[in-house]
């Protein structure tokens, strides 16, 4: 059997993009960076084109090295949530509203107001940046731009849209459950919360498996299929092999998956409950601030991303300095959204190691405590760590021990962009599974 299968991971702040051979070897990956728009406080959006630039610019720099044989599929993986007007042409009709947007807080009233069997049939936590949230802020404030509208899609469905225009009106499970606009129980929109939104049913996408081919795009790889794919902590599981147990994905964000969960409506849940990537369900407890607090500390304090983690090695301990990593609030579970970042504890003995220490301490205190809302798992399996926040050893280590359990990072340049290619392949008929190289396992210090 001859042939490649494409992933693309469309992230927070960058794509990236691999190549699996049939026996799931990685044969090639490229990416492309990108800064988010915040054209005022709380917004965070993006021209949908500069996704399209960041996709043809690592799909050029990938068929560079790719031998010569036919690209048979292509899969997508999305950031989640996120609202994307399209008109009847999978054009863009406004820049899109991602994830970390927070200007639709007020809205969310009207899902408060929803009875209780509707509200929690939700099954998920109230969150601005959720797709229904900003859809209703979007009728509200930009009612014009609703009313043209064809659709309203998710970020890796609006990716598509431009590569593929028919395919303009289309998402699958895993990022439909995660709007707040899924009936969980019901596995279906949900009524009562597309009226509370204030908008017409015909912009919900329809919703199809994400190995299903919707057409073929011209890419600088030639003519490729192209299937729905799937939102990326689905894509991660699926990347990963995580069929059990639990897995920390900690990228710009960070997220603790439980596979294996029930679909039940929850009153007032601090969980997400979500469809995954093979017809199953997930919890996730998820925090805003991961990486991106680490970013955000390289800059103030003048380290480089891997000196950042030298540093914090370098002392045994922080020295007193505690740091909260909560820049832009958190969703409730192990933050409230009003709370905000900072180091305490400094005094005159504490050096710039001290606060990347802290820094490194602070994000994985926070993953613990996002763990301890999930319900425990059965195994005994060490934790699956994926994610480019999880190369450093420091922070396996402390990972292990906040965890109280032995963890183990699975090697993948990007566990969702192989998840993606996984669902291309399937498109394409054909069962890929990645070679993981996994990590050594690391205990939790007594």
């Amino acid at each position: 059997m001859t042939g490649l299968f494409l992933g693309a991971d469309l992230g927070t702040s960058g794509l990236k993009v691999v190549a699996l051979d049939p026996d799931g070897g990685l044969v090639a990956e490229a990416e492309a960076g990108y800064a988010i728009d915040r054209p005022a406080p709380g917004h965070a959006e993006i021209d949908v084109r500069v996704w399209r630039r960041a996709l043809d610019g690592a799909l050029t720099e990938l068929a560079v090295a790719l031998p010569r044989a036919p690209v048979r599929s292509l899969g997508f993986s999305g950031q989640m949530h996120g609202a994307v007007l399209v008109g009847d042409d999978g054009r863009a009709l406004r820049p899109a509203l991602l994830w970390p947007d927070s200007r639709a807080a007020a809205e969310l009233d009207r899902w408060r107001a929803l009875g209780a069997a509707h509200r929690a049939a939700l099954a998920n936590p109230l969150v601005p940046g959720m797709t229904g949230p900003l859809l209703a802020w979007l009728a509200r404030h930009e009612p014009a731009t609703v009313e043209r509208a064809a659709a309203v899609l998710l970020p890796k469905d609006a990716l598509r849209a431009a590569l593929v225009p028919g395919s303009a009106a289309v998402t699958d499970r895993s990022d439909a459950s995660a709007t707040l606009l899924w009936d969980v129980p019901a596995d279906d929109w949900s009524a009562a919360a597309v009226a509370a939104a204030g908008v017409a049913p015909r912009l919900l996408p329809a919703v199809r498996p994400g190995s299903a081919v919707v057409g073929t795009a011209r890419l600088p790889v030639g003519e490729v299929p192209v299937v729905v794919g799937a939102a990326d902590t689905p894509l991660a599981l699926l990347g990963a092999g995580s069929t059990a147990g639990l897995q920390v994905n900690l990228g710009t964000g960070a997220q603790v998956l439980r596979p294996r969960w029930a679909p039940r409506a929850v009153a007032d849940p601090v969980v997400h409950g979500y469809a995954d990537a093979d017809g199953g369900w997930y919890a996730m407890a998820a925090l805003q601030n991961g990486g991106s607090a680490w970013a955000w500390v390289c800059d103030v304090l003048g380290l480089p991303w891997r000196e950042l983690f030298d540093a914090a090695a370098s002392v045994p301990d922080a020295g007193g300095a505690v740091f909260r990593p909560f820049l832009t609030g958190e969703r409730g579970g192990v933050a409230a959204p009003e709370q905000r970042a900072g180091w305490d504890g400094l005094h005159p003995g504490t050096t710039r190691a001290h606060l990347a220490r802290a820094a490194v301490e602070g994000v994985v205190r926070a993953v613990g405590a996002a763990a301890a809302l999930l319900e425990p798992p059965d195994e005994d399996a060490p934790v699956v760590l994926t994610g480019g926040g999880v190369r450093a050893p420091l922070v396996q280590q402390l990972l292990a021990d906040v965890l109280l359990r032995p963890v183990r990072a699975v090697r993948l340049r990007s566990a969702s962009a192989v998840g993606a290619a996984q669902l291309g392949a399937r498109g394409a008929g054909v069962d890929v599974v990645p070679r993981r190289a996994a990590g050594p396992v690391v205990d939790p210090r007594g």
